[in-house]
């Protein structure tokens, strides 16, 4: 694999397809032209378009400690691909085939940190679920792992590149355009909420006191819970309700949180920084299940702010507001003939949204471990802030909360042995 690897940097050094592969020549996909995949858990995100259904790369197997899932995805890869599609149900026999280049890490959050370390050190690239990691020592050491190694990592949200903005009503590349071109002044205030368009998902939530259940003959309960604490197993605890649980992710703002916050993120032009504050305002919570909250603010050192509106009281507040303008959804706006002006401005820098482009040049994908870090960190600030019950300062280059060690036990936490990064 490192030799298929240093062919496709030398070819996107040399000059963009001076050498093109024969399968696009040809308009052929045999396999020994194709980069090769395996997805890494299959759960209900695995089996989206971004995963088993992207049909750019080669998918030569699927793994999960479930073994109906992995048999399920098995069959589904054979159905749609028509070859025969390898299962596992331990990650690391996927991490050791020579013949995968790209994993797909699809598995629930408190696994994406540790399996993007791993298989950044067994060379492979990185297509990983959101939010990048659990915690932000996790996120801070998958960068560097990429980075030791020269692996490729993006992170699977997009809406900084293509696609409707949720209920925002149009693309992020023109709410670019009016913060690049200074038409809002600043410092700017992003409130995000059901008002602006974005459902937090409070229904994330887990159950109190689950008595404990046999562990089903088909899953390595082990093994799916990896680094997270042993607790004993109840179904309500994996799969498809996991995101309600400390342990495991962190409720509807873990879920959905850098598929919203990341664009916030480019949109303000804070892709190398992270806020230096955030306050919040929530009922206390559980230790093990994730609850809600009602306003979490955070605050960067130019005082820039993004305010996480979890009640719905700033919902009649635009999405972005400077000292000279603000912005609602649908890009309604009290700056006198927006439209007109931000034709006459130029356009954020153009983003390549192919994966495959960046696998092929050794060139940073626009959505990669960097900037998805810091995205990545807005939501586990919102969170350790929860679950601390108060705010707290946060030092955004030595990623810590200085003199507060009840904060760092949540920015830092432990894996369960024998796993370690």
């Amino acid at each position: 694999m490192r030799n298929r690897r240093s062919f496709l940097k030398a070819v996107g050094g040399a000059a963009a397809f001076t050498i093109v592969p024969a399968r696009i020549l040809r308009s052929e996909t045999a396999p020994s032209n194709q980069l090769t995949r395996a997805l890494i858990g299959y759960g209900g995100i695995a089996h989206s378009g971004a995963h088993m259904g992207l049909t750019d790369t080669r998918l030569v197997a699927v793994c999960d400690p479930d073994k109906s899932r992995m048999e399920a995805g098995m069959r589904d890869g054979q159905k749609k691909f028509g070859w025969k599609v390898d299962g596992h149900r331990d990650f690391r026999e996927i991490l050791e085939r020579k013949d995968v280049d790209v994993v797909h890490i699809c598995t629930p959050p408190h696994w994406h940190g540790p399996i993007s370390i791993y298989a950044a050190e067994a060379g492979k690239d990185i297509w990983c679920e959101k939010p990048m990691t659990r915690t932000i020592g996790e996120g801070r050491k998958v960068v560097d792992a990429v980075k030791a190694n020269g692996a490729m990592f993006r992170i699977n949200t997009w809406f900084r590149m293509y696609g409707g903005f949720y209920g925002f009503g149009t693309e992020v590349k023109p709410i670019k355009k009016v913060v690049q071109n200074g038409l809002l002044g600043g410092p700017i205030r992003a409130v995000v909420g059901v008002g602006q368009g974005f459902n937090l998902k409070f229904g994330w939530t887990g159950q109190v006191n689950v008595a404990p259940q046999p562990v089903p003959a088909n899953l390595d309960y082990d093994m799916w819970l990896g680094p997270a604490p042993y607790k004993p197993y109840h179904p309500h605890r994996v799969h498809g309700s996991f995101r309600g649980y400390w342990d495991y992710d962190g409720g509807g703002l873990g879920d959905m949180g850098q598929h919203y916050l990341d664009p916030v993120q480019y949109i303000l032009d804070k892709d190398n920084e992270s806020p230096i504050r955030v306050d919040v305002d929530a009922p206390p919570q559980h230790p093990e299940v994730v609850g809600s909250f009602r306003r979490i603010t955070m605050r960067y050192a130019d005082g820039t702010e993004i305010i996480l509106d979890g009640d719905g009281s700033l919902k009649k507040e635009p999405f972005l507001s400077g000292p000279n303008g603000k912005l609602w959804p649908k890009m309604k706006s009290d700056i006198k003939d927006l439209d007109k002006l931000l034709a006459t401005l130029p356009d954020p820098a153009l983003q390549d949204s192919s994966f495959l482009n960046a696998l092929k040049s050794r060139k940073p994908f626009p959505l990669n471990e960097k900037n998805a870090f810091r995205s990545a960190t807005l939501v586990n600030l919102a969170l350790v802030s929860m679950r601390v019950g108060r705010g707290y300062d946060f030092d955004p280059v030595k990623l810590i909360a200085p003199n507060d060690p009840t904060a760092n036990r949540f920015i830092e936490q432990p894996m369960r042995a024998p796993w370690t990064i």
